[in-house]
Formats: C-alpha cells, structure tokens, sequence
C-alpha cells in the first residue's frame, strides 16, 4: 500500500518524523515543514499550520525550529515553550474486603467530593474513581516474586480498586529541553504531594466506615474493611498518559506563547491544538477538553480561512 493515504481534500502521510519548521525571512509565518520520510527529506507548505503532536513532542518540535529570528525555539519569544509540563499526580489503591466482589468488567463511579477540598484542608486534593477490575495476573506485576499466585488470586477477589488522580501543577522548572544532540529531556520534580496523599487517607477512612456488604446486603458490624489492609501503588512517570502544559495559551504574550485562539503569538499561521495549550491540568482526564478545544478552533480556522 502507498504509505500516503488519499482521502477528499487530506493526505495522510506515514513513516514521517517533522524535522523542523521554517519560517519567512521575517519569521512571522511558517513557510515550509522539513519532514524526513523512508529516509528522504521532504518539504511541504500550507496557509495554515496546525501542531498537534502531544505536549513533549510540540514542544521539542518548536524547539528544533529555532533560527535567528526565533533563537530560543519558534515562537518562543515568552520564553514558556517547553515548560510547565504537567501529567497528574496518579496512584492505585486497592482496598480488601472481607466480602468476596466476583466483578469482572468494574462498573465505573466517581467521588469528587474532595475535588476542591474540605473542612480540615481547604485546597484541591483531587478526583477518585474505580479502575478496571484487578485480577492477580496483574496484582503480580507490583507483588514481590515469591508471592504465591494463589494469594495474589484470593486478594483480587476481595478487592474494590480506585484510581486517585490530584492536579499537577504548573512549575516552570518542570520542563521539556534538548541536549546537544537534539534528543528530548524531561525535568520533571513532583509537586502537590499533600493533597495527594490526604486524597488517599480520605479514601481509606471512607472504605473504613464501610458496613453493608455489596455482594450479600448484610451489614458488617465489625467493619466491611481490614482496617488498614489497603495496597496503593503511585504511578510513576513513565506510566503517565494525561501530559500537558508545555505551549501554554493566555492573553498576556509575556507569559504564554499562544492566545485564545491558540495562535502562536509570534507566527501569523501556527497553531497548537494539543493538550499543549493547558494553562493548568486540573484533576480529571483532559480528553474532552482537548476535543473541545480543537473544535473550537476549528471554528475559528474555518472563518478565518473563509
């Protein structure tokens, strides 16, 4: 099969890695795409150029771009391309319970209740929902290699299993670079810990108070739950699958590199539709807000294009 698919009025090509982009001899619109395909170097151009690659790889892309009139990465006259990368902050718990949950596909709930805080901690700790239903194949991954399957196996199926996300915030110094050889580096320190962590303590006092059985509807006088028979796990940064935050967008051209549109500030034809544009990552799956986004300037593209 030809690797450029034909569709009306969109070719999509494959095994392409975008180079660089180039610009004017007055840097203010994006000229030419440097893309390197089956180990040639093409070169293609447009009105409009729309990045959307991810927030490492916009980023470093629009670092590769810079020239002379763009030294510090194109359209990074602010200063903020690459930084204030944010992922979530995501742990796993799961609680045991003396009742048996013989669930296979976990139905999903969520708890935001603690979103923006409480009455003994006034500060955003985040969002809790389920995760799809553990098994020990998977307990197994994070068990110690002399656990006995058949234990990993009866604690899966006692087991209610959560997923606790926290927002990221926006640290400047948690950032996308490049080395001397153009490879990507990230820099990335975690933040907001405490309200992470009380997140997962107001988790385990709820499953604590816990006494009407799921499975049976008897009450538990005793406790639902073990008290303290809880396994967490955080989820580190090479599992995270929410980043965002590198090519911010504002009103202020000095603290952001797109505007509202999320046009970079510095270039007439460049946009960034990616989870890029975040000027802050909140606690929740930023999916629907990406597709949002990019409708709506899709909106504004095709008015402007109009």
């Amino acid at each position: 099969m030809d690797p450029a698919l034909e569709f009306p009025n969109v070719t999509l090509l494959t095994n392409a890695f975008v180079e660089r982009l180039e610009t004017t001899a007055s840097g203010r619109a994006v000229n030419k795409v440097a893309v390197r395909r089956n180990g040639e170097r093409e070169e293609y151009s447009a009105e409009i150029v729309v990045v959307s690659a991810g927030a490492i790889n916009s980023a470093a892309l629009l670092l590769r771009s810079a020239s002379d009139r763009h030294p510090q990465g194109l359209a990074n006259r602010s200063g903020v391309v690459g930084r204030h990368y944010m992922g979530h902050i995501n742990s796993v718990l799961m609680a045991v319970s003396k009742c048996p949950n013989p669930t296979i596909f976990q139905k999903t709930l969520s708890v935001n209740d603690f979103y923006f805080g409480s009455d003994d901690f006034p500060y955003p700790m985040g969002h809790i929902s389920f995760v799809g239903k553990l098994d020990g194949a998977a307990l197994s991954a994070g068990a110690p290699a002399i656990a006995p399957g058949f234990t990993l196996d009866l604690m899966a199926r006692h087991s209610l299993d959560f997923w606790l996300t926290s927002e990221d915030l926006p640290d400047p110094e948690n950032r996308v670079t490049l080395d001397s050889q153009g490879n990507i580096v990230l820099s990335y320190r975690p933040n907001n810990e405490e309200g992470h962590q009380r997140l997962i303590a107001k988790l385990k006092k709820l499953m604590n108070q816990q006494r009407a059985c799921p499975m049976h509807g008897h009450e538990c006088h005793q406790g639902l739950f073990a008290r303290n028979l809880y396994l967490g796990e955080r989820i580190p940064l090479a599992g995270v699958a929410q980043q965002n935050g590198t090519i911010r967008f504002g009103t202020d051209p000095e603290a952001s590199a797109l505007d509202r549109n999320c046009k970079a500030n510095d270039v007439d034809n460049l946009y960034v539709v990616d989870a890029s544009f975040f000027p802050s990552s909140g606690a929740v799956n930023p999916g629907l807000t990406i597709m949002a986004n990019a409708l709506r300037v899709g909106d504004h593209l095709r008015e402007r294009l109009a």
